[in-house]
């Protein structure tokens, strides 16, 4: 018997029951505007920033793709050619092979030996020093050029470990908006805190959605570039022996 005029109750008011709810959820809207239009000042300064970082990390990611991916090219073109004009000898040749690939980081370690070996073969006053000066000039180049491939790292590094934090500043911007809400409304519902709780929300996940591609694309980055230092550490050991054939070679 209750529980039939409880039924009754409930279906006599359900139209009310159903405006109180649909007043409630159309209080927020979830869509991007909807959102932003919520969103206090400080939440609103908190995205603008994310939104910054991400612009400038996807700025660095093309610069080095384009960058490495140039390097890699020309210098599978560069290594052939380069070493036909050793074996041949014709180091001036080898010279302009390198200077016809700028981009290639090979190339740059490479010029920079060969014009060191030949200026100091071509010198009278230091004799039998051109290995040991062709030796240092190939460790500057590589120097130069491992600083030149890691630009814009760093500026990845950071947005990857910076862009959660500042996303949980807005976090707590957010919530502390929530509980102002709840001060102000004087209730606990949905309508108290949705504002705020939308805010949290947002700027949490944008932060991560800044952060986590720039850590992974960091990673692979590093990657490559370990991978070029290599080759160029295995290129200047390879142009020592060749100087050292040369000059036995003379002998």
């Amino acid at each position: 018997m209750v529980l039939a005029n409880i039924a009754t109750l409930v279906l006599c008011n359900l139209h009310q029951i159903a405006a109180l709810l649909f007043q409630e959820e159309s209080s927020v809207g979830w869509d991007p505007i909807s959102l932003w239009k919520q969103m206090g000042v400080l939440a609103k300064i908190v995205v603008v920033i994310l939104f910054l970082m991400s612009g400038w990390s996807i700025g660095i990611m093309i610069d080095r793709a384009l960058a490495y991916s140039a390097a890699r090219s020309q210098s599978r073109a560069f290594a052939p050619a380069v070493a036909g004009a050793l074996k041949d000898g014709k180091i001036d040749e080898a010279i302009k092979i390198a200077d016809r690939n700028k981009k290639s980081h090979l190339a740059k370690v490479v010029a920079a030996g060969l014009q060191e070996f030949k200026a100091h073969g071509e010198s009278k006053e230091l004799p039998g020093e051109e290995i040991e000066a062709s030796r240092r000039a190939l460790e500057r180049a590589e120097a130069i050029v491992h600083a030149e491939l890691k630009r814009g790292l760093s500026g990845l590094a950071t947005i990857g470990s910076t862009a959660p934090f500042v996303g949980l500043f807005g976090t707590v911007v957010g919530i502390l908006n929530a509980f102002k809400g709840i001060s102000s409304a004087k209730a606990t519902g949905l309508a108290a805190v949705a504002g705020g709780i939308s805010e949290a929300l947002v700027t949490t996940a944008i932060g991560l959605f800044v952060a986590i591609p720039a850590v992974w694309v960091f990673n692979y980055f590093t990657g490559r570039v370990e991978a070029f230092d290599v080759e160029m550490d295995n290129s200047s050991s390879e142009l020592i022996d060749y100087f050292l054939k040369q000059r036995n070679a003379r002998r």
